[in-house]
């Protein structure tokens, strides 16, 4: 039984100290009907890095809309949530940039706990399976090139939708760990996408 967290943040920036959260996407994989998704405004004081929101499709106006709940209220839904699941591995594409930003919003909140430093992260999972296979990774710069697509292309997954979605990532990153841990369908709304073999 794998029991983990697959998480995906959306931030004003790449930098927790400097930057807040926009939105937690989260899916619990061994009960994958659990999901989370909310958005908040930023902390008071964040930065915005135009570039992270040209990924993320949110504008300045609504990082900063006073109607948006605040991080501290998201965090403590967010928290609710992980407390109903049975282990709280951390785990996604880009695992250790959603632990800081989220353990940063946990600190900011004054919600005593935070994700373990050690996660699961999609891109090991997908190297290690194609080398299993015998199938070379792809490399770019003298090192791997795994982007989220070139795995979800892996395991017979369309393109992530732009912009990105939390909810979305998660969702697909979790259906990727179980086609590639199970060799098998996760989630009802991917079940016309066959597998690669």
């Amino acid at each position: 039984m794998q029991v983990m967290i697959i998480a995906d943040v959306e931030a004003s920036g790449l930098d927790p100290r400097k930057h807040s959260i926009l939105s937690i996407g989260a899916v619990e994989f061994e009960h994958p009907e659990r999901q989370f998704y909310e958005e908040c405004r930023m902390w008071d004081g964040a930065s915005i890095m135009t570039d992270s929101l040209a990924v993320n499709g949110f504008t300045e106006e609504e990082c900063r809309d006073t109607k948006k709940k605040s991080l501290e209220e998201v965090m403590n839904s967010f928290y609710h949530w992980i407390e109903q699941c049975d282990e709280k591995t951390l785990a996604g594409q880009n695992p250790s940039f959603d632990r800081d930003f989220i353990n940063d919003s946990f600190s900011r909140s004054h919600i005593g706990w935070h994700f373990a430093y050690r996660t699961l992260d999609l891109q090991s999972m997908a190297y290690m399976d194609m080398i299993k296979k015998g199938i070379k990774p792809p490399r770019k710069n003298d090192r791997t090139d795994l982007s989220t697509d070139t795995i979800f292309k892996y395991v017979g997954l369309p393109t992530e939708p732009k912009p990105h979605h939390g909810l979305t990532g998660a969702q697909m990153e979790a259906e990727a760990f179980s086609r590639i841990l199970h060799g098998k369908n996760l989630l009802p709304e991917f079940k016309g996408y066959p597998l690669n073999k």
